[in-house]
């Protein structure tokens, strides 16, 4: 069976590509590149730029690849951005996937794996967060995440969402991520310019001030979306699953785990928090483990160092 992959040049999309690649899987990519990089997408794998959001090329994709399943990855993932521009993220990330089903309908395409977030919880009540817990998002990425859910799980297609926590790492140098906006390019922007990182919040309720998030290298969530094409391919699904470590880590610990790779100092202030982050948010990771048998393999150095490689290159490129 062939996978259309939208978002595919993108940071986690090219990983989910790469993979489906290498476990043999017929694979295409659906891109509009305004984030994606076309070197992110390997030989032999069919790249088709355009707009997940139009729906006669999404039609022409999933028919002219004779697409049997989507993972669904295009969309916009900024909380202070989100903020600047909520009608645009709901846009985004809730009308294109609405999009993309209608086009799955006409053409007959019944499996989704779509990407979602932790956001959808918001602050929940324990730093423990399971699947089963309450949703209450905290600012206009969260919320349209959770309707993009809502969505799919209404279309009666077979579908998993799995809700990441904080992708990092990479697979190889040239999948580094280049979002400026995530922690760990910026704590190595600070590493290499001198500049001193800006940390959100240092008198948070955690054990060193700063916000606790569980980072999962991007393999393996790479590695989750395979999981979830056996299992939406095996009949009729519909769940959600968290894909993290089920461990925490500061920003003071991402911080120190990027001074072990690199072996120089960072630089750092505190500043304010960010308007809508919890202080605390990790996964609860048994449902994936008993359901799809998958499990985070890799460490939080791992992770960083094989960053670090993917950065250190492209800074000097």
């Amino acid at each position: 069976m062939r996978w259309l992959v939208t978002g595919g040049a993108g940071y986690i999309g090219a990983h989910v590509t790469a993979a489906l690649q290498a476990a043999g899987a017929g694979v295409a990519v659906l891109d509009d590149l305004s984030t994606g990089d076309p070197r992110r997408v390997p030989a032999g794998v069919p790249l088709l730029v355009g707009d997940a959001g139009d729906p006669a090329t999404v039609r022409a994709a999933l028919r002219r690849h004779r697409v049997g399943g989507v993972m669904h990855l295009a969309g916009s993932k900024s909380v202070p951005e989100s903020w600047q521009r909520p009608q645009w993220y709901f846009r985004q990330n809730v009308t294109v996937v609405t999009t993309v089903l209608d086009a799955m309908a006409e053409t007959g395409v019944s499996r989704i794996v779509l990407s979602s977030s932790a956001a959808v919880y918001g602050t929940p009540g324990t730093s423990l967060v399971s699947e089963d817990a309450p949703t209450g998002p905290l600012n206009p990425y969260g919320h349209s995440k959770l309707l993009a859910e809502r969505a799919v799980a209404a279309a009666g297609v077979s579908w998993i969402a799995l809700r990441y926590f904080n992708a990092v790492g990479a697979a190889a140098a040239h999948l580094g991520d280049r979002g400026g906006g995530n922690l760990l390019p910026r704590v190595f922007r600070a590493a290499l310019t001198g500049e001193p990182l800006v940390v959100t919040g240092g008198a948070l309720p955690t054990r060193d001030g700063t916000g606790v998030r569980d980072y999962v290298h991007v393999a393996d969530l790479a590695a989750a979306h395979l999981a979830a094409a056996a299992a939406v391919s095996s009949g009729r699904l519909g769940r959600v699953y968290n894909a993290g470590t089920g461990r925490g880590h500061s920003v003071l610990d991402v911080i120190a785990a990027v001074e072990r790779a690199c072996g120089t100092p960072v630089p750092y202030r505190l500043g304010p928090p960010r308007p809508g982050d919890p202080a605390e948010v990790v996964a609860a990771v048994g449902r994936i483990r008993a359901e799809l048998r998958w499990r985070a393999r890799r460490t939080l150095d791992g992770a960083v160092r094989s960053a670090w490689l993917a950065e250190r290159l492209a800074f000097t490129s």
